[in-house]
């Protein structure tokens, strides 16, 4: 699937007008929590200028989760910028956390008696290294020097708002849905086993140094295993996805991977969730046995000692995957996007089954 030139959003999969619907179908489907975010430029549309009818709308939405008894998990940074925080240099500028940090003050000063558990930004090393370094999205710059200030200041946004919340909410739970890789040496060998640990350090490890200690927990984003070596000519580093089968993307799969990234955190001693974990499959062919095999992941890191208290399966409904459009289908729930009609689709039953029956033996 090719990633289109322009798609433009408009109203996605219209969740911000559906969303009584869309938590009756997740209510339907057995789920006991949900992670959303927080659209910053709606809170905030002019610096230092708050609307109160939107921070109203997130109000509503956080009482009928609550009436559900469904927990929200509330993200407060899912990629997207202000037009003014984008105009003025975004991440780049020194003072972007601080306009961050104040950003999420507002929202908890709001908001908090309705949620306690908090994502301050979503996958950061991916954000700065796909619009600062390797240029695919907005702003669309590119420069080692300028993804790694960005990075940086993503680190010192998540720390500032991690005091700002806890200043307001001393027992909520601050977390970052960290993207993480499961690297595997090409081969044996001290050489590949090298390169692997450095990829490793630099995707995985690096940002959580960077933030540590201002976590209450982890969070993980999976959806990658690669395998990586070192060659004798150039480029010299080789590395590739590793899976049997693979999504509508061209994305490998492999669980094993999971249980990898999830080992790999347990040196941190704090509760594990897992954020994210998903895969476009329209005909929904793959995504029943991909729950499974991701959730016996999950289960297997449990038993080697690793705190997962949750995992949140990507996504709910069909959406507007950033730079990839409307083309890949990630939903529990098919949309159509003419209609904007919710259909579950078979894996959706799946899941619930699984989810009814950990609650009983709960």
């Amino acid at each position: 699937m090719q990633r289109p030139l322009e798609m433009r959003s408009g109203k996605a999969a219209s969740h911000y007008d559906l969303w009584q619907e869309d938590f009756a179908l997740a209510k339907q489907m057995g789920h006991t929590a949900h992670r959303f975010s927080i659209e910053w430029s709606r809170i905030e549309p002019k610096r230092s200028q708050w609307d109160k009818q939107a921070l109203a709308h997130y109000r509503e939405v956080l009482t009928e989760l609550n009436k559900l008894n469904i927990v929200p998990f509330v993200t407060l940074h899912h990629f997207t910028d202000p037009q003014w925080f984008s105009d003025s240099g975004g991440w780049l500028r020194p003072q972007a956390p601080a306009e961050f940090a104040r950003y999420a003050k507002v929202v908890v000063e709001h908001l908090g008696d309705l949620v306690s558990n908090w994502v301050t930004i979503n996958e950061p090393v991916l954000l700065s290294t796909m619009s600062y370094w390797q240029g695919r999205w907005p702003p669309q710059q590119k420069g080692f020097l300028k993804f790694n200030k960005a990075t940086r200041h993503l680190a010192k946004a998540h720390r500032r708002a991690y005091r700002e919340i806890h200043s307001l909410q001393p027992h909520a739970q601050v977390g970052a849905a960290k993207h993480m890789i499961s690297y595997v040496p090409t081969k044996d060998g001290w050489h590949h086993a090298l390169i692997c640990k450095a990829y490793n350090w630099w995707f995985n490890d690096r940002f959580m140094k960077l933030i540590w200690p201002k976590l209450d927990y982890v969070g993980v984003n999976y959806y990658f295993q690669r395998k990586v070596g070192l060659k004798m000519k150039p480029p010299f580093i080789q590395q590739q996805d590793d899976g049997d089968k693979e999504s509508d993307l061209g994305w490998k799969i492999k669980p094993e991977g999971l249980f990898n990234v999830l080992n790999g955190v347990k040196k941190y001693k704090l509760p594990v969730y897992v954020t994210e974990n998903g895969l476009a499959d329209e005909k929904d062919a793959l995504r029943a046995d991909f729950i499974r095999d991701h959730l016996r992941a999950v289960e297997r890191a449990q038993r080697e000692g690793v705190d997962v208290r949750g995992y949140f399966h990507w996504s709910l409904l069909d959406n507007y995957e950033w730079d990839l459009g409307f083309g890949p289908r990630f939903g529990l729930a098919e949309v159509d996007y003419k209609t904007m009609k919710r259909k579950m689709r078979p894996s959706a039953h799946v899941y619930k089954a699984i989810i009814e029956a950990a609650n009983r033996s709960e």
